[in-house]
């Protein structure tokens, strides 16, 4: 029997309808929530707040959240592409989670997809073929991610792309803020993962 692709698997197998509304949901999640939320969170709580002065933590988080559901519940590499590509476009239009550095984040959109699709891929890989340990998993999946994250953009900083003024922010937001938001997306997605797994039982 040929081997199943690693992007076909999911922790179990759902309706068409019920994938159907899993990826729109997603989709809707990953496109809307960089471009408005951050600027929600600006008009609720004022834009000096400690809520909206960390709001790339926030939606940082539900984005993770969104890529690890995402990779344990949805099949097909076509899928996978469409919703890993779509938070970080979003929120450079949108322009309210890396605000003025948004303009420059257009070079680090590569390495964000590449990024993004490592913790997917590696979910699936080691918890859903290799059937390991979900943060065994996770931990893995999100060093990959930070890794690749933030090794290009030192990469790419060396031929001074980004204005000096900037470059400790984003250094912050290509490391440890992409390792804290991938963190607190699996420990949520992990609630995701044990009804998941509950239900195939």
């Amino acid at each position: 029997m040929e081997k199943e692709n690693v992007l076909n698997r999911s922790i179990r197998d759902y309706s068409k309808t019920m994938e159907a509304f899993q990826i729109i949901l997603i989709g809707i999640g990953a496109l809307l929530v960089p471009t408005f939320l951050a600027k929600l969170l600006n008009i609720a709580f004022g834009a000096n707040s400690i809520i909206a002065s960390n709001s790339q933590i926030i939606v940082g988080s539900i984005v993770n959240t969104v890529l690890i559901v995402t990779a344990i519940n949805i099949k097909g590499w076509k899928k996978i592409v469409g919703i890993i590509t779509l938070p970080s476009i979003s929120a450079i239009l949108g322009g309210y989670v890396f605000k003025t550095a948004s303009v420059y984040m257009c070079y680090m959109i590569p390495a964000i997809w590449l990024g993004n699709f490592a913790l997917v891929y590696l979910y699936k890989k080691l918890l859903l073929e290799k059937q390991k340990n979900y943060f065994l998993s996770g931990i893995t999946g999100i060093i990959v991610k930070v890794a690749i994250i933030y090794l290009s953009f030192s990469a790419i900083n060396i031929f001074g792309i980004f204005p000096q003024k900037l470059v400790q922010n984003l250094q912050t937001a290509m490391g440890l803020t992409q390792a804290v938001t991938a963190t607190v997306g699996m420990i949520v997605a992990y609630t995701v993962y044990i009804a998941n797994k509950e239900k195939v039982k």
